[in-house]
């Protein structure tokens, strides 16, 4: 009896150098799901933590990190939060039925094909009733390896060349300074994220429904799942037709005119009020293949109890291939 005594003291069912569950630091996906948890209001009515520092000091903190992290012109940071994307004036508005028009016939010969794996670009403001967890502006690259093995690799973007990116496919840093390099095991699974989404617009949406754990795909929801969905795929041409089929019936999900993006890029947007005290969202399409380029949320009203603006950015993605 003793020695099982021994034996179950010394055991740790969770090793700190376990493939799960060992403590470490949230991923990309990880992070954002607790920051909106923390800040999205939700349709039962609850209290939302508090902004403890308004966006300037929020601001100022991202900047000083970035100092530190990336340095500059006589010390000065490049940037201390991004600035709103905006629409260009009196720019044509293509609708979303008409995009997806276009991106079933740009995906007749099936390529680009679907790849497992992401490069995104991304940058989100974190709310904490104590000191708000920031994230720098920062640029990830995940590949999967045919064993089921993947690496990620996770950067600090230098702000002062938006349109450079900071990593190559084979996740070399070309520029800016390294946050994270790591490798995880071979690993499978019949469901989402893991397991093919399909090119079958009825099958998608049961994938991404499935992904997000819900019960309906509203509108705000089929924007998480897109999201969760290129945090995790690049998507084929297969795929981004599918994806723009559902994005096309989604409602409330309006053309805004011609936007370039913070990598250059020249895209259709279409924005979503979520309505009440939520976020105002702007998803941005290449008109021509459907591809999802980027998603970013801003406030859309000036809240004094969070110290923000309306318009103010609260996170953003830019995804690549």
């Amino acid at each position: 009896m003793a020695d099982e005594l021994d034996l179950l003291r010394a055991a740790d069912p969770a090793p700190a150098d376990g493939p799960h569950f060992g403590d470490g630091p949230l991923d990309h996906t990880a992070e954002r799901h607790l920051a909106r948890l923390l800040h999205e209001p939700r349709p039962v009515h609850r209290a939302r933590p508090r902004l403890a520092w308004g966006l300037a000091a929020a601001a100022a903190v991202v900047a000083t990190t970035l100092t530190l992290l990336l340095g500059g012109s006589a010390g000065t940071p490049a940037l201390a939060a991004p600035r709103p994307l905006t629409v260009r004036a009196h720019s044509a508005a293509v609708p979303l039925a008409q995009v997806a028009r276009l991106a079933a016939v740009a995906a007749s010969d099936g390529s680009p094909a679907l790849r497992q794996g992401t490069h995104v670009q991304s940058w989100s403001l974190g709310m904490s009733d104590d000191r708000p967890p920031l994230t720098l502006p920062e640029e990830r690259v995940v590949r999967w390896r045919a064993d089921g093995s993947h690496t990620e690799v996770m950067v600090a973007t230098d702000p002062s060349h938006p349109g450079r990116p900071v990593l190559t496919d084979e996740g070399l840093v070309e520029d800016g300074r390294v946050l994270s390099r790591r490798t995880f095991p071979p690993m499978w699974g019949d469901g989402p994220p893991l397991s093919t989404p399909p090119h079958d617009p009825a099958k998608l949406r049961a994938y991404l429904l499935d992904l997000i754990h819900g019960d309906t795909l509203t509108t705000s929801e089929l924007l998480d799942a897109t999201q969760e969905l290129l945090d995790n795929w690049t998507l084929g041409a297969r795929e981004s037709a599918a994806l723009a089929e559902l994005l096309a019936d989604a409602k409330g999900l309006r053309p805004a005119g011609q936007v370039t993006d913070r990598l250059g890029r020249t895209g259709q947007a279409y924005v979503y009020d979520e309505g009440g005290a939520g976020g105002r969202r702007m998803l941005i399409l290449d008109p021509a293949t459907g591809v999802v380029l980027g998603l970013e949320t801003t406030f859309a009203r000036d809240d004094p109890e969070y110290g923000v603006h309306a318009g103010d950015v609260m996170d953003y993605s830019a995804w690549m291939r």
